[in-house]
């Protein structure tokens, strides 16, 4: 996910208060799984599930099923809606107490209902990389976000309904056989953001959840600071596929503020491509910018930033104080969240109180670094499953990975 100067075109526009998603961002649900008709009981319960077919199942898993589960509205607090997802079985027998799960947050796929993982499928690179948890003895359940899957819109970016969805996947699967308490939430890109405000979530929405620690890779984040950094290093004229996230977010706007209107900030090409938003997932919506040579400058219609901190209630998090360790892991090549924007955030988490281990990687971009990084992530979470010695501080230092 790049944050690109072209984000703050969206922020004059924004204002207070939720709305109903436009009926154009409603969206079907991806398929009659994903419809749930009748009332949703409180958040956690496990509505449905049904076996993946074996294009979207794992190599790792003996077994691979796609669920549907309670969760609550990220938008309005309250409302009980439905959040799909999947679960995977690690092969072999469990050990005491059952296998340990990582919840899976995944990074930007578009923000249409058919983009879910758990209907479109996975990158090469993110079954790779849970299949390695898997291996190493972990049961994986990957939620896909509120309204992917299923109707109602996506927020895309906005972090309590990110976290709600992932900890109520949790609630979801804890109960089956074979499954134990321990909880690590791992995340990349957009979803190393939700993993970063699951854990902040926690402890109010979830104190239930034996969370244990939390890894992130590429992990954004939006502040004041960070943002005029990405604003003076923008480039207007620049074409590239990472302005797909700039247009997932003006929708965001759309998605929740009454009576915003996207059109006077796009011109008539950049109306296109954000039109795609609501049916198209990011890699269609990539290879359009491309091929018609769409920049910032050709994209949208005029250039405003002031009102910034109106989006904040959305995709901030709540507390940088983490109650568990947190590990980040970096790309030093990162164009896609920058290296300097990762820092801020464990300069600015450490000075909140948490406990955080930072490892960078010389040469690694935004998606090299995900699989490397489980050199370092993997020990540092058997660590927290062992009871070892938990670190009371900071520690920096250059990954173990080549």
């Amino acid at each position: 996910m790049r944050v690109s100067g072209s984000v703050l075109l969206l922020f004059a526009a924004m204002t207070s208060g939720f709305a109903a998603a436009p009926d154009r961002l409603q969206g079907a649900p991806a398929s009659s799984f994903y419809e749930w008709s009748g009332d949703v009981p409180g958040p956690g319960a496990l509505l449905r599930s049904e076996p993946l077919s074996p294009d979207l199942a794992l190599d790792n898993a003996w077994k691979s099923e796609r669920i549907l589960y309670s969760s609550t509205d990220g938008l309005d607090d309250k409302t009980h809606i439905a959040v799909s997802g999947a679960l995977f079985w690690p092969k072999g027998d469990p050990p005491p107490g059952g296998w340990p799960l990582v919840a899976w947050a995944h990074g930007t796929v578009g923000a249409a209902p058919s983009c879910a993982p758990s209907f479109r499928g996975r990158s090469e690179r993110d079954r790779k990389y849970l299949n390695s948890w898997l291996s190493a003895g972990f049961a994986v359940v990957a939620a896909d976000y509120q309204g992917l899957g299923t109707a109602g819109g996506h927020p895309y970016l906005a972090t309590r309904p990110e976290a709600y969805g992932v900890l109520d996947s949790v609630r979801a699967v804890r109960g089956q056989p074979q499954i134990g308490d321990a909880v690590i939430v791992v995340g990349q890109s957009q979803g190393a953001g939700a993993a970063f405000a699951t854990a902040a979530f926690q402890p109010s929405y979830a104190p239930d959840v034996k969370l244990l620690g939390t890894v992130a890779t590429g992990v954004p984040y939006f502040s004041k600071e960070t943002l005029a950094a990405v604003a003076r290093s923008g480039s207007s004229d620049q074409v590239t596929r990472t302005l797909a996230y700039t247009f997932l977010l003006l929708q965001l706007a759309e998605l929740t503020e009454p009576g915003f209107d996207p059109k006077p900030y796009l011109t008539d090409g950049g109306r296109s491509i954000y039109d795609m938003g609501a049916e198209s997932c990011l890699s269609a919506i990539e290879d359009a910018i491309e091929k018609g040579q769409v920049s910032q400058k050709v994209g949208f219609a005029k250039s405003i930033a002031p009102v910034v901190q109106s989006l904040f209630p959305l995709i901030t998090y709540p507390t940088l104080h983490l109650q568990q360790p947190l590990f980040v892991g970096t790309g030093e090549a990162d164009h896609d969240v920058s290296p300097a924007m990762q820092g801020a955030l464990v300069r600015d988490a450490c000075a909140g109180g948490s406990r955080v281990t930072w490892r960078r990687y010389a040469g690694l971009d935004h998606g090299g670094t995900v699989n490397a990084s489980l050199a370092d992530s993997l020990p540092f979470v058997r660590g927290l499953l062992a009871g070892g010695p938990i670190p009371q501080a900071c520690e920096t230092a250059q990954g173990s990975a080549p």
